[in-house]
């Protein structure tokens, strides 16, 4: 019997490296594209905020348009559900006798469980999921799932010695659609919470979709050769060059890791290759490993305790929490970065450790609450790189000093830009206000003396 089949994109929306897409383009003659919004997932949690707030949102949708005006280009159509998958596939299999499914297999708890809702729902659909989200293959790897190793060098050591990159599959020359598809305007954003105001005035760092994901790949290689520098430049905290911002890209699937690595490899043949070269193919090193360890240890990922079954005493002040969520702390550096976050989706790596440390360290909160906000907001939020960073600074990493960070990476232009009740103030004045009369910023929520040295060096420097 012919199949038909429907492509369901998830966290893989592209045209290139798209193993399910391929497959399914190989295997029916005739095929449905379908993407599924989980109205759930904009629920508000317990600590007061949505699960997905307005800017994820916004690149999300950015993201999926890019699609299906990238599939209309080749003759085919994406059909957007705006409740569930659980709904919209049954309805699509019977509407248009559909034989199979295809799509990127998942990892992480909440996804499999969707999954196996709608697998339950379909019992008599053929499903068939391949991986894609990691550089390297899952069946490739010198280690079962069960046993990946508790530390990153005895990880990445072993799979760089005994394991390479697959080639990416090639983007779809033609598809085989079904004719004749009924399809929808994007839903609204009303839908999920949101209202015209705060939906319009929501504006990703960088925009989504795979066309600007490819383009950004080539500006940063071999149109800027920026890449040359990434190592050095790469702790920054400002601006667009000072990193690849390909993790927003990556997040959503809009760029597969092997073709960044296929890049780059021609990069180090064609241009230079370096210590910014091995480190940025380091980064998607690091983002399998924490894929890989996540799904060792499964849910036990989003609990306090963490995998490691630790007891912190917590001491969860909302107040406290609730400027920390605002950056409204007093602490210009933790400030400039969360209002970064909360007005564009993204942070650097350096304000992520640094906002983390402070939550967690010093303000002794939940870890899985600075972990949930950082969900809700982050356009490059990935489930196992959020949370197994998150429960890094909470269980492993040694403590972050904001005060001497935001003097070491000379941070003054960096908040004056995120935090305009300082833009006139002097470069003293802008790393530690406290000492100084400024009513119009927030003052500190606690100044702690383990910070006294970093203070006292910021004193001696010359306005």
């Amino acid at each position: 019997m012919a199949k038909r089949g429907l492509v369901w994109f998830k966290n893989d929306l592209r045209l290139h490296d798209n193993e399910a897409l391929t497959r399914a383009q190989e295997e029916c003659n005739g095929l449905l594209f379908c993407y599924c919004i989980e109205k759930s997932d904009y629920e508000k949690l317990q600590l007061g905020f949505q699960r997905v707030d307005v800017i994820r949102f916004k690149f999300m949708q950015q993201s999926v348009l890019n699609l299906k005006k990238n599939l209309e280009a080749l003759g085919a159509h994406l059909i957007v559900g705006d409740v569930s998958a659980v709904v919209t596939l049954p309805e699509l299999i019977e509407e248009y006798g559909i034989t199979d499914v295809y799509a990127e297999k998942e990892y992480a708890t909440y996804e499999l469980e969707l999954i196996d809702r709608v697998a339950k729902a379909l019992p008599d659909t053929r499903f068939h999921f391949f991986w894609g989200k990691t550089l390297y293959h899952e069946e490739d790897l010198p280690f079962e799932i069960s046993k990946i190793p508790l530390t990153s060098k005895a990880y990445r050591i072993p799979v760089g010695n005994q394991a390479e990159p697959r080639k990416t599959f090639s983007r779809p020359a033609e598809l085989n659609s079904v004719a004749k598809i009924k399809t929808k305007d994007f839903p609204s954003y009303k839908l999920y919470g949101f209202d015209k105001k705060e939906f319009e005035s929501a504006k990703p760092f960088v925009e989504g979709g795979e066309t600007a994901a490819l383009e950004r790949l080539e500006y940063y290689t071999f149109k800027s050769e920026l890449l040359t520098g990434y190592r050095w430049s790469r702790n920054k905290s400002d601006g667009l060059d000072y990193s690849s911002k390909f993790s927003p890209y990556l997040a959503l699937g809009c760029i597969s890791p092997r073709e960044i690595y296929q890049k780059i490899k021609d990069y180090e043949a064609k241009v230079k290759k370096n210590q910014s070269t091995w480190w940025l193919v380091f980064e998607l090193v690091w983002r399998d490993y924490f894929t890989f360890k996540a799904m060792r240890f499964g849910r036990s990922i989003f609990l306090t305790k963490g995998y490691k079954n630790k007891n912190i005493d917590w001491e969860n002040d909302p107040l406290k929490f609730a400027k920390w969520c605002q950056g409204n702390t007093g602490i210009p550096f933790i400030d400039a970065h969360m209002r970064q976050l909360n007005q564009t989706g993204y942070m650097s790596n350096r304000g992520r450790v640094n906002c983390a440390s402070y939550l967690v360290h010093d303000l002794k909160i939940d870890w899985t609450w600075g972990a949930s906000y950082f969900e809700s907001k982050l356009i490059d939020y990935d489930v196992t790189s959020n949370w197994m960073n998150w429960h890094m600074q909470a269980f492993e990493i040694w403590y972050t000093n904001p005060v001497h960070q935001s003097n070491k990476y000379k941070a003054q232009d960096f908040i004056r830009h995120w935090v305009p009740e300082l833009l006139e103030k002097n470069n003293i004045e802008v790393l530690i206000p406290w000492a100084f009369d400024i009513p119009a910023y927030a003052k500190p929520i606690e100044v702690y003396k383990k910070w006294g040295r970093a203070i006292g060096l910021i004193q001696k420097l010359t306005v």
